[in-house]
């Protein structure tokens, strides 16, 4: 199948599986005598795994490792257990961030009971006093309030 079909069958656009090949989560496709790229069952069943990982917030490097043990079915799956560990250890710590992000945005609201002036609204005011920003999470597992969004 070519490439539009198989964004078709997966509901992926086409950029994100160009994406995910120059990334190496996908084997490059054959290519036909016109130099299309020809895409088999094993694409679908690979990209559909990628896409299920990236809709549990996995980043790439996470699925990468969890493609590579799916092509070494013989190896044990205790690191797969710990690589799981470790990413709902990073979901919890998100829940964390959303909470606190709520808790603001509710009190950010608080500032303005009722429609007034934009002049003397006081959401404008406080947004634009000066502060510290709030501790961010470790973005260099590429997960938290500013985590992955290609794919």
């Amino acid at each position: 199948m070519k490439i539009g079909e198989l964004a078709a069958r997966t509901n992926t656009p086409v950029e994100t599986i160009r994406y995910y090949e120059r990334e190496a989560l996908l084997p490059p496709p054959a290519r036909t005598a016109g130099n299309y790229r020809i895409y088999g069952e094993s694409h679908v069943e690979r990209l559909q795994m990628i896409r299920h990982c990236r809709s549990l917030d996995m980043t790439l490097g996470e699925i990468r490792r969890l493609l590579e043990f799916r092509d070494a079915p013989n190896a044990s799956c205790g690191e797969i257990n710990a690589l799981l560990d470790e990413h709902i250890g990073h979901v919890a710590t998100r829940i964390t961030e959303l909470r606190a992000l709520q808790k603001q945005l509710k009190s950010l609201r608080e500032q303005c009971l009722q429609a007034k002036a934009a002049k003397d609204c006081g959401i404008l005011q406080t947004l634009s006093e000066a502060v510290d920003p709030p501790p961010r999470h470790d973005t260099t597992h590429k997960h938290g309030l500013l985590g992955p969004t290609h794919g």
